[in-house]
């Protein structure tokens, strides 16, 4: 019986998240964002405060579904984040870039075409000036700005979350970013047990137990290696390969779904 109220408590507790979650973005792109826009300042600044009031408001939501009893987390090595300019991580559940950007107060991610056309996310993603795939040429100058400004990027080279059972596969534009802007690599491992949240949940279907997070931060990757004496598109080729075993081999380690 305990089991069973415990389990609607959290399926409630993750309907207010959702609805939360919406009502949030809502409330930042009709009236807090516009409002911005007369705020003194040029489009960078406004950015910055986009940016730290996407991160504090990310924040606030993890607490309050930990608070609540949806989730747990702990973040390991997190001071080696405070240096970090290109963040790669993997992708197991929906939640994990509202894990990075409350943990990072000036990141920037690259993001989906898609979510621009939802109500709910248009707003932030423009005001932030997140930078959206849309597998244009301009992907890599506005990253290059985004590290010219000392701001970190948030990338997921999966490009979108990971099918539980199958193999890690890595798209290469994470690679190209780190070549061709000279960039180390901080790498992020997200487990979350027991999975869920994942491509082929709905979000009513909710665990047997409450979600864990365990978001570790690993140590940099020097990028120097693997450009040096090679062409940009063979080194990216080069790094997307060293970066797909070192995901593959650090996830199983870390006892999440893997090959």
């Amino acid at each position: 019986m305990f089991n069973r109220l415990e389990r609607a408590w959290r399926w409630l507790g993750t309907a207010s998240g959702f609805f939360l979650f919406g009502l949030g973005g809502v409330v930042l792109s009709v009236i807090l964002f516009p409002l911005l826009r007369l705020w003194p300042g040029n489009k960078e600044r406004h950015q910055q405060i986009a940016q730290k009031t996407i991160h504090y408001s990310f924040r606030l939501f993890i607490e309050w579904l930990r608070l609540i009893g949806v989730l747990t987390y702990e973040v390991r090595h997190a001071e080696k984040l405070e240096n970090a300019r290109l963040i790669l991580s993997n992708h197991p559940s929906l939640l994990d870039v509202v894990f990075m950007i409350a943990f990072i107060p000036n990141a920037c991610c690259v993001v989906k075409g898609k979510l621009l056309k939802s109500i709910w996310t248009r707003g932030p993603i423009r005001q932030a000036g997140y930078i959206v795939n849309d597998e244009n040429e301009d992907v890599l100058g506005e990253a290059n700005d985004v590290f010219d400004r000392g701001d970190a990027l948030i990338v997921f080279p999966e490009g979108t979350r990971t099918t539980p059972r199958h193999p890690i596969s890595l798209k290469r534009g994470a690679s190209q970013i780190a070549v061709r802007c000279g960039v180390d690599i901080t790498p992020v491992l997200i487990d979350c047990t027991p999975t869920t949240l994942t491509k082929q949940d709905r979000w009513y279907e909710v665990p047997a137990r409450r979600m864990h997070f365990t978001i570790t931060v690993k140590d940099a990757i020097e990028i120097d290696p693997f450009i040096k004496d090679r062409v940009p598109s063979r080194a990216a080729r080069t790094l997307t390969q060293h970066l797909t075993h070192f995901f593959i081999n650090e996830v199983s380690q870390h006892g999440q779904s893997a090959p």
